[in-house]
């Protein structure tokens, strides 16, 4: 009984182990054993101070989790640059006394994606998504961070697909 565990415990190790550039997530980082992601400025017409930083750290956050990649600074296998390029806020509902009852906040990053292995993969694209909230309030604290949370989570999966899961 014990052999048969043992070879059990084996067999596991080795699929699982084996099947290290493949991600149960749906990406496929190949031999790439690196990723770059510069941060991304803002240079939408309206600037948010936090935005940058946040969603160039949701960025890495989605990579390192769904990947076995390294983080790095310089001469990544897979780089990523770019700008958010759009933050906009909207009305898109209105009240009887001509206010806004709901309102948009639209966030769109223009992303270069380089694949310092497989140049054939690089392309330069423009992602965009928003989120709607209640237009009587500020967008300010837990509003404006479960906008961000609703928005980044949607633009870093689709740079992900794009990427590495070939979507």
């Amino acid at each position: 009984m014990k052999k048969y565990i043992y070879i059990a415990t084996v067999i596991t190790l080795f699929i699982t182990t084996s099947c290290g550039v493949y991600s149960f997530t749906g990406g496929s980082t190949g031999d790439a054993k690196t990723i770059q992601i510069d941060y991304f400025p803002n240079s939408a017409r309206l600037v948010e101070p936090t935005l940058s930083q946040s969603f160039t750290v949701a960025l890495q956050d989605l990579f390192l989790r769904q990947t076995n990649l390294k983080l790095t600074n310089t001469g990544g296998d897979l780089h990523f640059e770019g700008e958010i390029t759009q933050y906009r806020i909207i009305p898109i509902a209105a009240t009887a006394e001509q206010t806004a009852a709901q309102s948009r906040l639209t966030i769109a990053v223009r992303v270069r994606f380089f694949n310092r292995l497989i140049e054939e993969d690089d392309f330069e694209q423009t992602f965009s998504f928003y989120s709607d909230y209640d237009g009587n309030l500020q967008l300010t604290g837990s509003v404006l961070e479960e906008a961000y949370d609703e928005i980044f989570e949607r633009i870093t999966q689709d740079i992900f697909n794009a990427s590495v899961a070939k979507w």
